[in-house]
């Protein structure tokens, strides 16, 4: 059967190319007679893959060399406590902007370990934009101030990020890594669920300054010290061996195929442009994030009409773009677009959604 467009919100598509690479090597990786998936963790053929995905990702985020990177589990949503756990220990204080559904458990979680503040919120326009912030409000000797970069379940980003000062900028953000490139050095500690841009569920990857990294709260479970997995270098456990080989080869897919972030910026910019300049010339269908704070992931929209909604997202399933329902919290439709998806696949996107204008508009 031919491959379908697949808009999932994760885990998402990944590019043909890693899936053909991966493949190819499934029963015997380079030589070895055996397959990733099966392979010792302690292996040294196992050792040159995790030590050649983390280069790849200090090469293509450009990463400074006083952060850390980690290879974990548990997903983005373990690092909801493990944030606090390790950094919330010197005034025990943190604020936090919940822009969405994620931020918001974020915040949830981290109350149970200090001070937590809220900062701001927009769901009082049901998150279609990112709040407004008063830096007059925050908290001067907090431990962090965090933030979810990319919201998927809403369609919204953070284009310009809270200037926190001294104060170190923690960021979740799963949904747009490798998107585009990030200045890591404004941030104290970036995390991300590999399912998105990066590889598929399983691998958690956590970028910390070398500086945050110390006594944990006490009482935090070993599995959950950042500083355990530093000096095992990601091997205190057997780590998600699989999802990160993948990681290398989505990783070598940005540095070869597509030329560094800069280029996938370029490519995500044009796609995302396509959906956004159809659905504001629509009259049928309404993009439901506001201008200033539009994802170039995760696009969403609606006819206004619930069981238009419906019938469309039937639709779409038949004509092979698959996934496009919106999240069952705010309904609608939702098309994520993220790396791998290509822009072949808005342009049919686009097309379908005119044809089914015409004839229920």
């Amino acid at each position: 059967m031919s491959r379908v467009y697949n808009f999932s919100a994760g885990p998402s598509m990944l590019p043909e190319s890693v899936l053909s690479k991966a493949a190819s090597e499934m029963l015997d990786y380079e030589g070895s007679g055996q397959s990733v998936m099966e392979m010792s963790h302690r292996s040294k053929v196992y050792d040159k893959i995790i030590k050649d995905a983390e280069a790849l990702l200090r090469e293509v985020m450009q990463i400074p060399d006083n952060y850390k990177v980690l290879f974990l589990q548990g997903g983005a949503s373990s690092q909801f406590a493990m944030v606090p756990m390790n950094l919330m220990t010197k005034s025990g204080k943190a604020d936090y902007v919940v822009s969405g559904q994620f931020s918001g458990k974020a915040y949830k979680e981290a109350q149970r370990y200090g001070d937590c503040k809220l900062i701001a919120t927009s769901k009082d326009v049901n998150f279609s934009r990112i709040p407004d912030l008063d830096p007059e409000t925050f908290t001067p000797d907090a431990d962090y101030f965090h933030i979810c970069m990319n919201n998927t379940i809403y369609g919204t980003c953070w284009n310009t990020l809270p200037e926190t000062g001294n104060v170190p900028l923690v960021a979740d953000i799963s949904s747009c890594i490798l998107s585009k490139p990030i200045d890591v050095s404004k941030f104290g500690l970036l995390y991300a669920g590999a399912q998105k841009n990066m590889a598929p569920a399983g691998l958690t990857v956590v970028i910390v300054r070398e500086d945050l990294v110390g006594e944990p709260m006490k009482g935090t479970p070993t599995m959950f010290n950042y500083g355990e997995h530093i000096n095992a270098e990601s091997m205190y456990n057997t780590p998600p061996c699989y999802s990160i080989y993948m990681c290398k080869l989505v990783l070598e897919w940005i540095k070869n195929e597509i030329g560094g972030l800069e280029n996938m910026e370029k490519i995500n910019v044009n796609k995302a442009n396509i959906l956004y300049d159809y659905l504001d010339n629509s009259k049928l269908f309404k993009p439901c994030a506001e201008k200033a704070s539009r994802s170039i992931m995760n696009v969403t929209f609606v006819t206004g009409n619930p069981e238009l909604d419906d019938k469309f997202v039937k639709e779409c399933t038949k004509r092979g773009f698959v996934n496009i329902k919106g999240h069952r919290s705010v309904g609608g439709m939702r098309a994520s677009i993220y790396n791998a998806m290509p822009t072949e696949g808005i342009e049919k996107l686009v097309e379908f959604m005119a044809e089914f204008e015409k004839e229920n508009g």
